[in-house]
């Protein structure tokens, strides 16, 4: 007997027009509420570089990029084609006990890319692949554990580096800790950008590593010249391992490859995931130097102390190849550094424009639209009524217009803030960038003139917040 194949166009049939119904009901019905509160249950049907589709052929600019993760573009020919190609050969994928030819591939080109060392140090040389950001920064709190025989590790306040328990013990939000008891002890925050309380913590001698973003996502907060590198430095004087967070700012998305470049910073393990396979595949690459790895696999018997059933799949190394084919064959990464200048630039004039915009800020296409309390009186009254129900109320304001009307997808930058995240594909062009700067000016000048429509928004936001 022959199995039929499984009807993919009847099953995305059963969800016509109401997308969100199976996972309220099945999945996670808060979410699917905050969908609908916001306008955001659109009924997409297709996604192609820098674009989404609904059902009816509306094209929506995407300015979330799936958190980043679609760095080339959705769908992007070329990996799709590679991962056919590969689906086609019938080769043995996970054997386990025997060699994943193309993670040895992927790791060399990884280890190319790297960041440059400094003279006389050691470059990252070894690879570990996982699943995802979160589990990647789970293994670097172990290497750095392991490699110094030492209890804690250091993090940012505001940072992110995951929800899993250890990488949870490890995130600056505040929010995403409550409800889950009492967290990993060896933990310990710092404010992001200030040397002084790191080098108070280090000076203790008991730190196994410093994890940090290069620069936030939550907020995209951008450290100062001298933060990083003197932090690495630090990091390396108090015998402690610094690891880079290039989770979200990897492959492209800051204008270099990765973020760590910007500033000439040299991480001992930096951490990536996201925009890797292209958006095709989960998977997560950890880059360590020969010395780090040495201390985790420091025999045969413990060869798999450290691992993951599906790393290494092939799957996954052949995305990952394919993808970073295609950021240096297309150029992506410069594009991203081009059109995110560009960007930038025309969003910051709008800071002068209104009162509203309290800063632009960013590199390459990680970009942050902060607002802040207006000086004029009537404007007052409408930011200070939202922000007394809820402190995240005012951004939505923004963002639902930016939807409803102008097919823009974007969202706030965290918890509690009045900042506004642009995180498109780094495919986005020149046009797609004057789009979303008109459809800022318009939308931002609308909730110019209080009481209005726009205020409106707002208002029923407070109703349901309220409720």
């Amino acid at each position: 007997m022959t199995t039929p194949p499984l009807d993919i166009e009847a099953l995305l049939e059963r969800t016509a027009g109401h997308p969100t119904d199976l996972l309220s009901q099945h999945v996670n019905p808060s979410f699917a509420k905050v969908l609908r509160t916001l306008g955001f249950d659109i009924d997409y049907v297709r996604g192609e570089g820098a674009y989404l589709w609904d059902r009816d052929g509306t094209r929506y600019i995407d300015c979330l990029a799936g958190f980043g993760v679609f760095g080339v573009g959705r769908n992007h020919p070329v990996i799709r084609e590679a991962i056919t190609r590969y689906m086609a050969m019938d080769l043995p994928n996970l054997p386990k006990f025997g060699a994943q030819k193309f993670a040895g591939v992927l790791a060399e080109r990884l280890i190319e890319l790297a960041p440059a060392p400094t003279p006389g140090s050691n470059k990252l040389d070894t690879v570990y692949f996982c699943n995802s950001g979160a589990e990647g920064c789970e293994t670097a709190i172990k290497y750095a554990r392991a490699a110094t025989g030492r209890p804690r590790v250091i993090y940012c306040k505001k940072g992110y580096h995951g929800l899993t328990l250890g990488a949870l013990s490890c995130n600056g939000g505040v929010e995403f800790r409550e409800g889950f008891g009492d967290l990993l002890p060896w933990a310990e925050a710092v404010p992001f950008n200030d040397l002084d309380a790191l080098k108070h913590e280090l000076a203790k001698g008991d730190v196994a590593g410093f994890l940090v973003e290069p620069i936030q996502g939550k907020g995209v907060n951008v450290p100062s010249d001298d933060y990083l590198p003197r932090a690495a430095e630090l990091c390396r004087q108090h015998g402690a391992v610094f690891i880079a967070d290039e989770v979200q700012t990897g492959f492209g998305r800051t204008g270099k490859m990765f973020a760590c470049e910007h500033w000439g910073v040299e991480p001992d393990i930096m951490v990536t995931s996201k925009a890797l396979s292209g958006g095709f595949v989960p998977v997560g690459a950890v880059l360590s130097k020969r010395w780090i790895h040495s201390k985790v696999f420091s025999s045969m018997d413990r060869c798999m102390v450290h691992s993951t059933t599906f790393g290494q799949n092939d799957m996954a190394m052949i995305a990952g190849l394919a993808t970073l084919h295609v950021l240096e064959q297309e150029k992506i990464v410069e594009n991203s550094a081009t059109v995110g200048g560009y960007l930038m630039q025309r969003l910051a004039a709008l800071k002068d424009k209104y009162e509203l915009i309290k800063d632009v800020r960013g590199k390459g296409l990680m970009i942050a639209l902060e607002f802040g309390p207006p000086r004029s009186l009537k404007l007052k009254m409408g930011w200070s009524l939202l922000h007394k129900v809820d402190a995240s109320l005012f951004p939505q304001a923004v963002l639902i217009p930016l939807m409803q009307d102008h097919k823009i997808l974007a969202q706030t930058a965290g918890h509690h803030q009045d900042t506004i995240k642009l995180l498109p594909p780094l495919v986005l062009s020149k046009q797609d960038a004057d789009e979303i700067v008109e459809a800022f000016d318009a939308t931002i000048d609308a909730l110019h003139h209080f009481p209005g429509a726009a205020w409106e928004i707002g208002k029923r936001l407070t109703r349901t917040a309220l409720t």
